[in-house]
């Protein structure tokens, strides 16, 4: 009977081990939660902190991965809202400080503006979002007053689906309350094997023009910052796969060609970072995947719409 007891002794304290380390080291049991919106389709939870993987996360009351701000800028502030997806957002493998809204900030601020005392760069981003998940957060909460707008997408983003609420809860990705425990947050994410939506396989199957729905809704985000007085920025990050040769697929190409000419039509400042990155000694050096960027990419692209900003804050 004493072995017994040891023996559980033992297991519970090796688990109770387990769990600390899981939480101290690696943030488990603390996620990020996620809340659905019929029009937005899903956003971040506001007023949340934690660290993965020993970075340090914050999302303020908007849902944007910011620190807390006042709706409308103290005077004489410069005010950059981003909006945009991962790439934007930074996700677990980035540090607060190095997304790429926070490098503008700390750039912009150290530079001299003669009209404005103070930077704010505005971080509105969340997982996977689209256009149309960026437009239905504009219509919600405004641009907040900023003097510039600037929408980042990537490849993928010319063919997104329409916002929907069906990953949050059900997409271990995107949940929506905080596990009890580190342990079971680990064994849901990485051990459990993934029950499929037919719901949501639905929707990421959405037929039609997609690229020309996504171009429209660019429109109507390039709209909406001219009706504030604000101007409009448009950038797009590549895909790893596209960057040397052979380069993007035809389809791809196609698309480009069309985003570029709608730009052009549009009188829409546009960034294609495709023949940036190309131009770079080592352009895998600049991805922490196949898709989202590192320090040294955000460092690139945030140096890259800084350069196009000046113009328009001027």
């Amino acid at each position: 009977m004493k072995l017994v007891s040891m023996i559980i002794l033992l297991i519970t304290i090796g688990l109770l081990a387990v769990e600390i380390g899981l939480r101290s080291l690696f943030g488990f049991g603390n996620p990020l939660i996620y809340i659905g919106d019929p029009q937005i389709g899903y956003l971040l939870a506001p007023n949340q902190r934690t660290r993965r993987f020993g970075n340090r996360i914050e999302i303020n009351e908007y849902s944007m991965r910011s620190g807390a701000i006042a709706k409308t800028p103290a005077p004489a502030t410069l005010r950059i809202l981003l909006l945009g997806d991962s790439i934007i957002n930074g996700g677990w493998w980035t540090d607060q400080k190095n997304t790429i809204s926070s490098l503008m900030m700390t750039s912009l601020s150290s530079s001299t503006h003669d009209n404005y005392q103070q930077v704010e760069v505005l971080n509105a981003s969340a997982n996977s979002w689209g256009p149309r998940n960026e437009l239905a957060y504009l219509q919600r909460f405004g641009n907040f007053h900023a003097q510039v707008v600037v929408l980042v997408l990537n490849t993928d983003d010319l063919f997104a689906t329409a916002p929907t609420s069906l990953p949050v809860g059900s997409d271990r990705n995107y949940p929506d309350k905080k596990p009890p425990l580190a342990l079971i947050e680990v064994w849901q994410r990485y051990i459990k094997k993934p029950q499929p939506n037919p719901e949501l396989t639905a929707v990421q199957k959405e037929g039609g023009d997609r690229v020309g729905i996504n171009l429209e809704t660019i429109g109507k985000i390039q709209e909406l910052t001219r009706q504030k007085n604000s101007q409009f920025l448009l950038v797009m990050t590549p895909l790893l796969r596209e960057l040397g040769e052979p380069g993007p697929r035809d389809y791809e190409i196609k698309e480009r060609q069309r985003l570029k000419e709608f730009t052009q039509s549009q009188q829409i400042t546009y960034i294609d970072f495709l023949p940036i990155f190309n131009a770079t000694d080592d352009f895998k050096a600049l991805y922490h995947d196949h898709i989202h960027l590192n320090l040294q990419g955000n460092q690139l692209v945030s140096q890259e719409i800084e350069r196009s900003l000046l113009p328009l804050i001027k």
